[in-house]
């Protein structure tokens, strides 16, 4: 059985509109295809959509944290104190 849709799926754009080195927008990210084709998808293509741009989030979050920890010194190193 099918569910049913009430309301449409909003599109995830946060009006950044710029891509990283991968294509994916730096906002939102989606790819080219998947930005272009929004509107034509049926719900549960965006549905799919949506559920790639959080995975894809949380990799760049997590790749963010990863680097943050092998380089601790990079941000904040003008506060360093000497004892």
């Amino acid at each position: 059985m099918e569910q049913i849709e009430i309301f449409e799926i909003p599109s995830p754009c946060k009006g950044i509109c710029q891509v990283n080195n991968r294509g994916y927008c730096k906002g939102c990210y989606r790819s080219r295809e998947e930005r272009f084709a929004w509107n034509t998808l049926t719900n549960e293509q965006k549905r799919k959509v949506v559920s790639l741009c959080q995975q894809r989030y949380k990799r760049y979050m997590q790749k963010k944290a990863k680097e943050q920890q092998d380089n601790p010194n990079s941000e904040g190193e003008n506060f360093k104190f000497d004892i």
